[in-house]
Parts: structure tokens; C-alpha cells; sequence
């Protein structure tokens, strides 16, 4: 189940290094390019309302057999894609694969996870998450170096092949399908919503000129998020359930975890750009620095249970989210002179308290849901993070480009670090106002 969330997570990330490659090879505008990117994660976004009710229809392990062979053919498609046409329709088919083989690898272990073993179960769900977008910088640099863009999509097909392998010999066959009513109404009311504020943030990377068109499109997609709510709340058989959000412990994974969502998804990339942009080193130069996000996401792991069992969920929460915040806004003020032990410190910090503050989120979110329930609040908590993650690095774009109109191109970068870091104000905030024990059912 890590391994086919590892490829989700790194196939969402990697790209980014080689389009300029895909670019030349396929005689792409540098202005297109980014649809390779978008399209994977609006749809996503999109059809993954549809996973909860596929895996119930059809059987989890159905489901996700299904779902992981479909990635795989098609990151085969992605790599023998003879034109750019035929590379976006693969993207889509991949995303859509996507959107059901990652919630469904997760309803497979929480539904077998009582809630007094989830920190343990939370520990290999966050690593793929951590690992990919730290190594993706440093391992397409070095792909698109030696080898050739192509093979960024071709790493899948053993990943995927050994995973659905192993998958059907370990994982249980679930006869118990229900054959419930499919929402369609819900469907689309969800798809339009998460597909306009998605959409809406990808054109305002384009250019300052299309702010206002994004800035609608955006603003009609949040106030339909009122209309689906209102929707699941009264249809008799809901595409999926919205009760598990009167859960303290669940909601605010949905809401400040969204937050750390979108600083995970962003920092990445703008250290990686930064590095490039500002300091002129090469993709896999910029890429040995970030790699160190994911030494720190390793480095903390063995004192990850420690550290939560000695001060529990909440102060390590809190401990994170400062470290998280310190380390990223602190990056603004790197410069070309800057020993690069200090940027490999901040980097690796940074993950320290990325991999520490997800732990505790994954640890705690289901820890209060009942397993009846765990299908719908995954399908639900499955929909926000893919959206805090496409938002990410379309939301940092934005900043820096707006910056840049009023300061120089540097100075909108150290901008950037510092935004990152004050989007953790708020999930710092909200889990100070959390009771002492919180979390407690988890440990």
C-alpha cells in the first residue's frame, strides 16, 4: 500500500524538473508545459469523490488491483507519448488512477487499524508523502542528466508491478460489496467546485493579467464548497458522509492540516526554483539541498514515538508546526554566500518538523471515527489534501510572480519563504485551543 502511495506522491512532484526537456523533445511552448502538472491533479481532485463508492461497489482490493494496474499503463503511455496531445490524455487517464488507487491503499489499512495502533500505521503512511517531494528535486535532476525525461514515468511500471504483485497475495478479498445509490448530483456538484478553484489557481500562473479570471473562478468554486456541503448533509444516500467533521480530532487535519498541506506541497518546489532561478545551480545542484528535507524526514522517525508518548499529541503538534514555520520563513534570508551546511540545516529541520507534525495529524484523525465510517471521512479527508497539494505550488507561484511587481525577482522568492512560514500560524493556533488529551484514543 506505501508503494503505490510513494508513486502517487512522487509521480505528482518529479515532472516538474523535466519540462523543459518534455518541452524540446515534443516542441511544446514553456507556457503549456505546465498542463502536464495541472491536469494530473485536477483530476484527481475531481473523480477521487468516486473512490469510497467504487470501493464498495466493487470491493477494496478490487478496487485498488484495478486502480494501481491503470497507473501503471498509463505512466507507460506517459513515457512513449509521441506528442503533447497524447502526453495530456495518458496525464488525465494516470490521474484518474491516481484518485482511486491512493484513497483506497489508505481505507485498506485504516479499516484494519484498530485505533490504539494508528501512530504505528501513521508512520508508514507519512513516509511515502514526505519522502517523494523531497527526493523528486534531486532524483529528475538527475534522470533528466544521465538518462532521459521518458524514464521519469517509466520508474513506475517495476514500483507499480512489484506492488500489485505483493498487494494480491497479502491483501484480503472483501466480499462485502454494497450496492448503494450512486450520488450524481453530488458528483458534479463536488467536481465543479474542486475543478474551478483548481483550474482557477493553474491560470493564475499565466500571468498577472488573468488574476481576475482566476480570482472568480476560484471564488465560485469555494462558495459551491457551501452547496456540497449543504447537499451530503441532506441527501438520504450521499456520494459520502460529512458527520466525521463534528470530530474535533478529525477536523482539523482538514483545516490547519491543509495549511501544512499546502506549505509540504509548496516548499519543495520554491527551494528547488530558488536555487536555480537565483543562485544559477543546476536542477541536480538545487537538488542535493532539498534532499536534506528528506534526511530530516528520516533523521526524526526513530524518536517520533518518543517524542509524542513524552509530551503527547498536542505539544508535539505545536513543537512541529514552530519548527516547521521557523525553518522555512528562516530560508529568506540564505544568500549566494550562505555556507551551504546552514541550507542543508534549515532544509533538514524543515522536514524534521514535516514528518513529526504529519505523523501526529494521521495519528489522531481517525483515531475518534468509527471503522463504519472510516470510508466516507477518508474519501472527505482524500479530496482536501489533493487539493492542498495541487494548490501549493500554484498558490507560491502566484505570490512570488505578485511580488515581483513591486520588488526584484530575489527578494519575491524570500517573500515566499516567509509566507510559507506564516501559513503555519493558524494550524498553530487552532490546535493550542485543543483540550490536554487530546488525541489520547490514538496512543
Amino acid at each position: 500500500m506505501a508503494s503505490s502511495l510513494f508513486m502517487q506522491f512522487l509521480d505528482a512532484t518529479i515532472l516538474t524538473t523535466a519540462l523543459p526537456y518534455i518541452g524540446k523533445s515534443l516542441d511544446v511552448p514553456t507556457n503549456s508545459l505546465s498542463l502536464t502538472v495541472s491536469i494530473y491533479f485536477i483530476t484527481m481532485a475531481i473523480f477521487i469523490p468516486l473512490s469510497g463508492w467504487i470501493a464498495k461497489r466493487i470491493g477494496k482490493k478490487n478496487a485498488w488491483m484495478l486502480a494501481t494496474s491503470l497507473f501503471v499503463l498509463s505512466s507507460l503511455g506517459d513515457a512513449v507519448a509521441p506528442t503533447f496531445s497524447f502526453l495530456l490524455i495518458s496525464r488525465f487517464v494516470q490521474g484518474f488512477a491516481g484518485s482511486l488507487m491512493t484513497p483506497t491503499a489508505r481505507l485498506i489499512m485504516l479499516e484494519k487499524t484498530p485505533s490504539n495502533q494508528l501512530l504505528k500505521m501513521a508512520n508508514y503512511l507519512v513516509w511515502p508523502a514526505l519522502i517523494a517531494p523531497a527526493i523528486a528535486p534531486m532524483l529528475g535532476g538527475f534522470i533528466v542528466k544521465y538518462l532521459s525525461w521518458q524514464w521519469i514515468f517509466l520508474l513506475n511500471i517495476p514500483i507499480g508491478l512489484i506492488a500489485v504483485i505483493i498487494g494480491n497475495e497479502l491483501i484480503e478479498k472483501d466480499d462485502n460489496k454494497i450496492r448503494s445509490k450512486f450520488d450524481l448530483l453530488g458528483f458534479i456538484e463536488i467536481a465543479m467546485s474542486s475543478g474551478l478553484i483548481l483550474i482557477g489557481a493553474e491560470i493564475a500562473t499565466y500571468g498577472k493579467h488573468l488574476w481576475k479570471l482566476s480570482g472568480i473562478l476560484v471564488i465560485i468554486g469555494l462558495l459551491m464548497i457551501l452547496l456540497v456541503g449543504y447537499h451530503l448533509s441532506k441527501t438520504k444516500e450521499p456520494l459520502f458522509e460529512i458527520k466525521a467533521l463534528k470530530v474535533s480530532s478529525f477536523r482539523i487535519y482538514q483545516t490547519g492540516g491543509t495549511f501544512l498541506w499546502l506549505s509540504v506541497g509548496a516548499l519543495p518546489y520554491l527551494l528547488t526554483i530558488y536555487l536555480q532561478t537565483v543562485f544559477h545551480w543546476s536542477a541536480l545542484t538545487a537538488g542535493y539541498y532539498v534532499i536534506f528535507v528528506f534526511i530530516g524526514n528520516i533523521g526524526i522517525k526513530p524518536f517520533t514515538n518518543m517524542i509524542i508518548k513524552a509530551i503527547k499529541y498536542k505539544w508535539s503538534l505545536i513543537l512541529a508546526l514552530i519548527t516547521v514555520a521557523i525553518s522555512t520563513a528562516l530560508i529568506a534570508l540564505v544568500r549566494l554566500n550562505t555556507s551551504g551546511i546552514i541550507i542543508a540545516l534549515l532544509a533538514l529541520l524543515s522536514g524534521c518538523g514535516r514528518s513529526l507534525a504529519l505523523t501526529c495529524y494521521n495519528a489522531v484523525t481517525f483515531s475518534e471515527i468509527p471503522m463504519d465510517e472510516r470510508n466516507s471521512a477518508n474519501t472527505l479527508s482524500s479530496v482536501l489534501q489533493t487539493m492542498a497539494q495541487g494548490l501549493g505550488v500554484s498558490l507560491i507561484s502566484v505570490i512570488v510572480s505578485a511580488l515581483s511587481t513591486f520588488v526584484s525577482v530575489n527578494i519575491a522568492y524570500e517573500y515566499g519563504f516567509i509566507f510559507l512560514g506564516i501559513l503555519m500560524i493558524y494550524p498553530i493556533i487552532e490546535v493550542l485551543m485543543q483540550p490536554k488529551d487530546f488525541g489520547f484514543k490514538a496512543l
